[in-house]
């Protein structure tokens, strides 16, 4: 009886191995911001960013190139049709300063990040679509 729980353990765990090998790490593409923005309270300059995603394709990361910032999130079902291949940041402008709205990752997209506005409120929405995937 051990031996054959000890075959299975042995089988399950190289069928897991040979998944993770096969799948690649994270899924990337590359997005230019052209003006400095900020997200959770963090002011991150203009320039090239990197958008990842997990394996599971539950989590979306933002980073520099050079690596000086990163932030990650999890992504889920939203406004995305199924078969969209894009990457996008949306940002809203208030008082001239940009706040990162939602990553979407193809079909995912994050909660929003910033807050909501008010209903008096009119905030411009901009929209940089990343390239690569």
């Amino acid at each position: 009886m051990r031996s054959l729980f000890s075959k299975y353990l042995l089988a399950s765990t190289v069928m897991l191995a040979g998944t993770l090998a096969a799948a690649p790490a994270m899924a990337e593409a590359l997005v230019d911001v052209p003006f400095s923005f900020t997200v959770n309270g963090k002011v991150c300059p203009a320039g090239r960013y990197q958008v990842g995603q997990d394996i599971t394709r539950n989590l979306v990361t933002l980073q520099t190139l050079s690596g000086s910032r990163s932030f990650a999130w999890v992504a889920g079902p939203g406004d995305p049709s199924p078969s969209d291949s894009r990457v996008i940041l949306r940002f809203d402008e208030r008082s001239g300063d940009a706040q990162l709205r939602s990553v979407q990752y193809g079909s995912k997209i994050t909660r929003r990040l910033d807050r909501a506005p008010r209903p008096s409120e009119y905030v411009p929405t901009r929209v940089i679509q990343g390239q690569g995937q």
